[in-house]
């Protein structure tokens, strides 16, 4: 089976998962991602789990291979005795779930029709969660350990159909395996995860926008942020969502040769966050991922209690949002140098316009180590306001060079949003110029749902990321500017007002001028005439007027 097959029997397996959730009352219910991405987890797991202890044993190997009807893998693994299963288990890399015979997809469809099935399904999603919790759990910003499965089968209100639900769950997990792509890299997973999760990371329903962000955008800002090898590096998302930008720099990064860390108020966020990082071969960082409000409760510290400083940070933060019930516990004085530019006040209407994110901005500027750099989308407003929290922010990136760049991108890149957006570049090693780039003419309109999108080509996406790591002038669309230059502009970053005004010059000759500006002449004196003739004719009006 080719890789597009595969990806195509993926897609149907969590096609018929999403069925049977309708089937039994759950289509668009609010537990209905759990159920789907708790379930391909496990699905994956087990998968995964076979993979790795057929390359330890031969024996787990070669048994794929006997004729039907003879021994499987998993019945050879039952003839283990205790002390030879957990030598086995010993070898398991740390991102392998460690399972027990009881644990198999295979043991589970041989036991469906005992009765309390759905009780049995249960059972073993909790015990696998509860044995892999050291390194699967995601934990809150109060401490608390996010485990990897819930009981599923209790989102099914009627008892009665629960045990049908589980085995057809459990019957849909038998006819494909995993263990072919496993090998697989980022674009393989990318595209499943996205397919996986694309009717459950809306903005709907629920304050904490959580965007998709689009993966042009996620591509531009790995490409420039990462322009020459790195290793050994932490990378941070302070708003992470479901781990897009997490993932597309990582990427670029190399898996093996970072650690990822991350916060989102969303624990919907968080829980996809982590099969991203499970999908992808990120496991080690999952202790890292932290279910929590990073405004009010940062919760990465160093060992003296300071916010960590990181060495990459990627953000897509919320731009609106009513924080108004915590604002006034951040005004205190160990913000202060966090938030060094201020504060939003609460508006005595629309408190739903507060711009939190400058309040993401600040604490992002504030987490970078010493050589870090960021990237982050903020609304295109910010890069010229002329005064306020934005104006101190851009003062205080110019004014301690750490600006690396700015690109506005064209309008409706986000479905969700109309907010036009730019993507603000920041390098503490940046000592010299900015690039700054207009993109808001590139693009091609296409409708998705019920909006329109705005999508670049490969080409055009390349072009950006060009332009800016090789520092290009070019006309009506980059500009290389010096830090002196942006102070003189009142510390705008919009590429469009760095733009040279050009004036175009045609050579004539002296009759042909001669001419032109005796043209101008009889055109004025016309014009000139019309107008006396209407001032006549007004004041005759106005003579003409009486009293009644």
């Amino acid at each position: 089976m080719n890789d597009i097959d595969f990806k195509e029997k993926t897609k149907a397996l969590i096609d018929s998962l999403k069925s049977i959730s309708a089937n039994y009352g759950l289509g668009n219910d609010g537990n209905e991602f759990k159920i789907i991405t708790q379930v391909f987890l496990y699905k994956f797991m087990n998968d995964k789990f076979a993979f790795e202890l057929k390359k330890l044993d031969p024996k787990l190997r070669n048994a794929e291979n006997l004729p039907k009807g003879q021994a499987s893998w998993e019945e050879v693994v039952k003839t283990y005795s205790e002390d030879e299963y957990e030598m086995l288990l010993l070898q398991l890399g740390a991102d392998t779930a460690k399972l027990k015979p009881q644990h198999f997809i295979s043991t589970l469809f041989s036991r469906q029709n005992e009765s309390d099935f759905a009780k049995l399904f249960d059972d073993t999603l909790m015990d696998i969660a509860i044995s892999n919790n050291d390194i699967f759990s995601v934990k809150t910003d109060g401490g608390a350990k996010v485990i990897l499965f819930d009981r599923l089968t209790e989102y099914i209100s009627d008892g009665s159909k629960r045990d049908a639900f589980a085995k057809a769950i459990i019957n849909k997990l038998v006819g494909v395996s995993f263990e072919h792509i496993f090998h697989q890299k980022f674009d393989f997973y990318a595209t499943i995860f996205e397919y996986l999760i694309k009717d459950y990371n809306t903005n709907s329903g629920g304050k904490y926008a959580e965007y998709f962000t689009p993966h042009a955008v996620a591509k531009i800002m790995a490409a420039i942020l990462v322009n020459e090898p790195d290793q050994d590096v932490t990378v941070y998302d302070p708003s992470a969502g479901s781990g897009t930008l997490l993932m597309n720099i990582a990427h670029a990064i190399g898996e093996d040769k970072c650690t990822i860390y991350s916060q989102d108020v969303s624990q919907k966020s968080s829980s996809l966050l982590r099969l991203n990082l499970i999908l992808n071969n990120l496991v080690h960082s999952i202790q890292n991922i932290i279910q929590g409000n990073t405004i009010l409760h940062p919760y990465h510290k160093d060992q003296e209690g300071n916010l960590e400083k990181f060495d990459y940070i990627v953000s897509n933060p919320p731009f609106k949002l009513d924080f108004s019930d915590y604002r006034d516990d951040l005004d205190s004085k160990e913000n202060n140098e966090r938030f060094f530019a201020g504060i939003p006040n609460v508006p005595k209407k629309a408190k739903d316009k507060m711009a939190i994110y400058s309040l993401f901005l600040q604490h992002i500027i504030h987490s970078l180590s010493k050589k870090g750099k960021a990237a982050i989308v903020v609304p295109t407003g910010f890069i010229t306001a002329q005064s306020g929290i934005d104006k101190k922010i851009r003062q205080k990136i110019v004014e301690s060079k750490m600006l690396a760049g700015v690109v506005s991108m064209p309008s409706n890149i986000f479905a969700t949003t109309g907010t036009n957006v730019s993507i603000v570049f920041l390098d503490k090693t940046n000592q010299s110029e900015v690039v700054l780039i207009d993109a808001s003419k590139l693009g091609e309109t296409v409708k998705e749902g019920k909006n329109q999108k705005t999508v670049l080509t490969s080409t055009e996406e390349q072009q950006i990321i060009d332009t800016f790591n090789q520092r290009k002038a070019v006309d009506d669309f980059s500009v290389v500017v010096s830090y002196d230059e942006i102070k003189q502009k009142n510390y705008s970053l919009s590429a469009g007002q760095y733009f040279e005004v050009k004036i175009e010059y045609v050579d004539i000759t002296a009759e042909e001028f001669i001419a032109k500006m005796q043209g101008f002449e009889d055109k004025l004196n016309q014009l000139f005439d019309e107008g006396r003739a209407l001032e006549m004719e007004i004041q005759n009006n106005l003579k003409g007027l009486g009293y009644e």
